[in-house]
């Protein structure tokens, strides 16, 4: 065993160091996710760094959808023994206030997209629901995440463009998760080969003047519930259980892409409301950032010492076919007269009752 700085802060859970995680499952990671989006409705950055302690890895990226463009860089390295390190190549993120500022930068590079920002919260930082997943016998989930809706200040820079980012206008959400879900180079198959399931999974959380709305569904192919969350966070720190939310989703023509949606709550003792929600900006958040779609680069996987930087972009429509998986799009949500923007997270894979 190797002590590391983190060993010297009263947080050990385990009779570890606290550079060992506890447990040894190749699958655990520890990470920060970020999105930032323009009051016009043109750009849209996100940004994520984990850690891998059972794979000895750290990497990040931030990908940004921008007119027609979708840029990404991506950067990676061995984890190492200081895991309050929270940097790789040009990336770093610091704590300023846990649970309520954050800095985020990328430093200048040959891949034409950098940025300075900071984050500051404007709901307290809320915990959601243990998200457990077991699949043909194997834990294929077992994470937690906390979610916050925010504002940002700082600047980003696209090929020679500066972009002044003020708080009065620029909004995003963030969230911290950690546990297990499938990262790295693949593993061998085995009976998880006989059937692929589904995974049909709505996340938005939204973003209104003096409150946010914290929704979450996940459903298998039966259209039961896997996972759930509709909760109403208040800037002074109120919270409101909305009951079971219901999802309407709207789907392009011959596609799983959403054009619109309703979203229903119905809370216990309140009255019940529909949120309407547009995804405004789609974002193909799989697309160059190692959710898992490109087979040399995937969260987790070892690409040397490092630090290795990388950079990929696209255009639209020309890379159109390319832009599958999860989309994280910039959303607006509108109910009682009231609207907000936030992320509407979607993603239909594999059989489900709404698709007949």
């Amino acid at each position: 065993m190797t002590l590391s700085p983190l060993d010297d802060f009263p947080v050990h859970q385990a009779p570890q160091v606290m550079r060992h995680v506890a447990t040894s499952d190749r699958n655990f990671y520890d990470r920060y996710y970020f999105n930032c989006f323009s009051p016009d409705e043109e750009l849209m950055l996100i940004i994520g760094l984990g850690q891998y302690p059972n794979l000895g890895v750290t990497d990040a990226f931030a990908c940004v959808r921008h007119g027609d463009i979708h840029r990404v860089v991506r950067a990676s390295r061995e984890l190492g023994e200081d895991r309050m390190d929270t940097s790789v190549g040009p990336f770093r993120v610091e704590v300023i206030e846990g649970l309520k500022r954050l800095r985020v930068v990328l430093d200048d590079n040959a891949h034409e997209l950098s940025f300075d920002l900071s984050w500051e919260g404007t709901v307290p930082a809320t915990l959601e629901p243990r998200h457990f997943v077991r699949w043909q016998e194997r834990v294929i989930f077992d994470s937690m995440r906390m979610a916050q809706t925010g504002r940002w200040s700082g600047h980003i820079r696209i090929g020679s463009t500066e972009i002044p980012v003020t708080p009065g206008t620029w909004q995003g959400t963030r969230d911290r998760s950690w546990g297990i879900r499938p990262v790295g180079e693949p593993e061998p198959a085995g009976i998880q080969a006989k059937n692929a399931g589904t995974f049909y999974w709505l996340y938005a959380p939204m973003q209104f003047e003096d409150h946010a709305i914290l929704c979450i569904i996940q459903e298998d192919e039966h259209g039961r519930r896997v996972l759930e969350e509709a909760t109403r966070v208040w800037s002074d720190g109120r919270e409101e259980f909305l009951g079971r939310p219901e999802y309407h989703p709207v789907y392009a023509p011959g596609t799983r892409d959403v054009e619109h949606a309703v979203v229903s709550f119905s809370p216990p003792r309140g009255k019940p409301f529909d949120v309407h929600c547009t995804p405004v900006l789609p974002v193909h958040l799989m697309v160059g950032t190692g959710y898992g779609l490109e087979p040399d680069w995937k969260h987790g996987m070892y690409q040397g010492p490092g630090p290795v930087v990388q950079g990929v972009t696209y255009t639209l429509p020309e890379d159109s076919a390319r832009m599958w998986g999860m989309v994280d799009a910039m959303g607006r949500f509108e109910y009682d007269g009231k609207v907000g923007y936030g992320l509407y997270e979607y993603w239909a894979l594999g059989p489900h009752p709404s698709f007949g």
